[in-house]
Parts: C-alpha cells; structure tokens; sequence
C-alpha cells in the first residue's frame, strides 16, 4: 500500500461529516492537506480544530467558475503539485417529481455534476504534466441504483459517474487513477433537511465513511480499485 504521509491531498467538501471525519484521519497520517466548503463558519471549526494553515484553505461556492480558478490559484501558491483529489461535496433533495421544483433540479446538477466538472477541468492538467494522481469521487448507492423521490439526486450522480467513466478512457495512458465510491446509508448531516422517515442509528457512521476514502487514498500504484461499495449490512441496494 502507498503512504499518505507526505503526499498532497486536496478535499472538496470538508465542511460535510464525511469530508470532516477524513480530514481528521489524513492530517493524522500525515498529508499535506487543502481544504475547501461551502459553509465558511463550519470550515473555520475544522480549520481550528485541526489547526490548519491560513493558506491551506478556501471558502465559496465552486459551481461558480471565477471560485473554482481562485481555489486553483490558491492551491498551487501552497502546493506545486497535487498527489490525491478527493469530491465528498454534494447535495441530497429527496421529493417526488411532482414536487421537484425547476430551481431545485438544477440547484442538484450544479452542486453534484456541474462543479465536479469545473474541478476537474481545473486540476486534471497538472496531473496530466505529472501523468500521475489520483481522483476519489463519492457518487453514493444513488448513482447506481435508482429510488423513488430521488430523480434529480439520481440523475445528477448516473451523470457524474458517466463522465468519470468518459474520463478514464482520455487518461488511460498514464498513470491518473479515478476511484468511485458507492455509500449508502451514512449518518451525516446530509439527512438533516430531508424529509424522509429513516434510521439514522442502522446507518454507517461518518467515522467509517472516512475510513474507506483514508483507505483509498493509499491503494498501490500497481492497480487501481475503479469502485468500491459501502453500504447498511441491513440495508444492501447493491
């Protein structure tokens, strides 16, 4: 397996459970970390929790261009390259199609397609130049399999696995890897303005969660895992 320690890993998303609890373990173990969310005050706990650098960070909105070349700019002023990629952002509005509205469908493909194009669009080159790196992106069970309320959530992750998948045929040639990986069922804050009856306590806790992308992370250069699966043991959609 390959070390962490020493590598330059770049987390979207960090202000989310899962995103937060992988910080924690990739700080431990020694990477040299870049971080960004969207919420700048659960940020700024992270950042002081872990005592993380002023320029080791970055706020705003990345399904907005402008924000994803200032992330870029600021990533390269700390870090020449960039070793591992890590996408734990995204957005979850469970509501059947009747009640989906326009501006909610779109909000979905901006936040879990759009912006995930943006920052690969971004960063992919200097992998490219390096003809190495690493992409861990976190499609969740719902980019597999389908349910019923999930049409814009669905719809945005079958697209963004397309893409990856469109992807790893541009770089097969070199030795960029891409890694998808299917949760389902994660107690994380992302349930908490869904309006869905569930059971948060038959879950994978966000500390597993993390534990699988701090795994990842280290997977030998010698192959790749393309996905991996982690779902409820009483709850497998897969």
């Amino acid at each position: 397996m390959e070390t962490i320690k020493g590598k330059n890993i770049l987390v979207i998303g960090a202000t989310g459970g899962i995103g937060k609890e992988a910080i924690k373990l990739l700080a431990s173990s020694g990477a040299n970390l870049f971080i960004t969310g969207r919420n700048e005050s659960l940020l700024q706990s992270t950042v002081s929790d872990l005592k993380i650098d002023a320029s080791q960070y970055f706020v705003g909105d990345l399904t907005i261009t402008e924000n994803v070349t200032k992330l870029k700019d600021a990533y390269f002023a700390k870090y020449n390259t960039i070793d591992v990629l890590i996408n734990a952002s995204g957005i979850g509005i469970i509501k059947n199609m009747d009640q989906l509205s326009e501006t909610e469908f779109l909000q979905t493909l901006m936040i879990n397609l759009f912006s995930p194009y943006l920052i690969i669009r971004a960063f992919l080159p200097a992998m490219k130049e390096a003809k190495k790196g690493l992409m861990i992106h976190v499609p969740g069970v719902l980019g597999k399999v389908p349910m019923a309320g999930a049409a814009a959530y669905s719809a945005s992750k079958y697209g963004l696995v397309g893409m990856l998948q469109s992807i790893r045929e541009e770089i097969k040639r070199t030795d960029i890897r891409i890694t998808n990986i299917f949760m389902g069922g994660v107690d994380s804050p992302f349930w908490d303005n869904i309006d869905l009856r569930v059971q948060r306590d038959k879950m994978i806790t966000s500390e597993e969660a993390a534990k699988a992308i701090w795994f990842l992370c280290q997977q030998p250069t010698s192959g790749v895992i393309s996905e991996m699966v982690l779902q409820p043991f009483n709850h497998q959609a897969i």
